[in-house]
């Protein structure tokens, strides 16, 4: 089942994720030793929309449509901010600085969740 959502472009990445940590068992176990945490994403397209997706790595190490049960972390920016951010273009720190990234929740949890991030970039970065 895929969780891009053709509004929000950048979801595209939410497959990737989900991808990368099913193709490998050692993968997904040491996601979820690094996140320990689920992190909840609620996405604003340019329409207005918002659409969420959560990476479960407190337990499954998998992506999921909605907020998840119990988010450690909500993160919210625009669908066009997190397809830079995910593909490496933008940096979480700055985003959060200049209010462009809201975060909910265990903010240091939010700062594991990079090198989450950067072992999908490689298919990724045509975003």
């Amino acid at each position: 089942m895929s969780l891009k959502n053709p509004a929000f472009p950048a979801s595209e990445a939410f497959d990737v994720i989900n991808s990368t940590l099913a193709s490998s068992d050692a993968e997904r176990k040491n996601a979820i030793k690094q996140g320990n945490a689920v992190f909840a994403f609620t996405l604003k397209n340019k329409a207005g929309e918002t659409e969420s997706w959560n990476l479960d790595l407190r337990t499954k190490g998998e992506v999921t449509k909605g907020l998840g049960d119990k988010p450690t972390v909500t993160l919210a920016l625009s669908d066009d901010d997190f397809g830079k951010l995910v593909a490496g273009k933008a940096n979480a720190q700055r985003l959060f600085m200049s209010g462009k990234l809201k975060v909910k929740g265990d903010v240091m949890k939010a700062t594991k969740l990079e090198p989450i991030l950067a072992k999908s970039r490689p298919a990724v970065a045509k975003l």
